[in-house]
């Protein structure tokens, strides 16, 4: 069984107790695409069988947020659920705005101390809890948009955000607020896509049971972009690259009516990339 299913997570459920719901309905092997903190609420795609096996072969990746941030104080987690700490001025609704782009393109970022980054063989949020001193690198991130939306607090403004993945929402609120000279934490976060997948077409999570859950899986061929690969010779299905005229490129690949996996062609030769069946 493979497939995918589009699960909104809701606040103060863990990624892994989704995933886990999932497995245990369906009685085989899960996984995620890209993890939301326990805080968080919205899209949790997650493949089902050998379907988690091609996360890596989304071409659109990107990831839409709702967000809100509060200035004018901090947390050690950089979320609502840190120790808030008061300090720092509250900007204007136009000072954010005209902010904003600076945090639009390819950035360099600091991940959360609070993360589940590893730090010599160990997570950077078991290392914050015991208070340990480490440094987490920079790295580069994309973010395609960041709109305020409008002030919904003395101290709180609301945000659109499509980035891509790897992209702490935590860490934009931290540094939007450096660097309008003050403090800043996220307050809320909810993704309302992953990829093509949604908040409009996904099932809460609350209301998954044995007895609806196939009715809301995906296939896995109809998720991925993909022309089919026509024609190919039977010797492919035994590890054999065949001759194509296929333009060079990811294909779908079909055995009879099943989907097989996904065909990579390269100088005409046509061969098996990822089997799912």
């Amino acid at each position: 069984m493979t497939g995918f299913v589009n699960v909104f997570k809701p606040e103060g459920v863990g990624s892994t107790k989704v995933v886990g719901r999932v497995k245990y309905l369906l009685g085989t092997p899960c996984g995620h695409m890209g993890t939301l903190d326990p805080l968080a609420c919205g899209v949790l795609p997650v493949g089902v069988g050998n379907a988690a096996r091609l996360f890596d072969y989304f071409l659109k990746k990107e990831k839409r947020y709702s967000a809100r941030f509060v200035f004018g104080a901090t947390t050690d987690t950089l979320d609502r659920e840190g120790e808030i700490r008061r300090g720092g001025r509250i900007p204007s609704a136009q000072e954010v705005a005209a902010a904003l782009p600076a945090f639009v393109g390819e950035i360099l970022q600091t991940p959360p101390r609070y993360s589940a980054v590893s730090v010599n063989g160990r997570r950077g949020y078991d290392l914050a809890r015991r208070g340990a001193d480490f440094d987490l690198p920079a790295k580069r991130v994309t973010v395609s948009s960041f709109v305020l939306r409008e002030q919904t607090a003395p101290d709180e403004f609301a945000f659109d955000i499509v980035c891509g993945g790897g992209t702490y929402i935590r860490s934009l609120a931290r540094d939007l607020a450096a660097a309008l000279g003050t403090a800043g934490y996220m307050s809320y976060l909810c993704r309302t896509a992953s990829g093509i997948f949604s908040a409009e077409t996904s099932v809460p999570f609350e209301e998954l049971t044995a007895e609806n859950i196939r009715d809301y899986m995906i296939p896995t061929d109809s998720v991925l972009p993909y022309p089919v690969l026509e024609g190919a010779d039977a010797r492919i299905f035994h590890g054999m690259g065949v001759e194509t005229d296929c333009a060079d490129g990811l294909y779908k690949l079909y055995r009879g009516e099943e989907f097989y996996g996904l065909a990579r062609v390269a100088d005409g030769v046509a061969r098996a990339e990822k089997k799912l069946c």
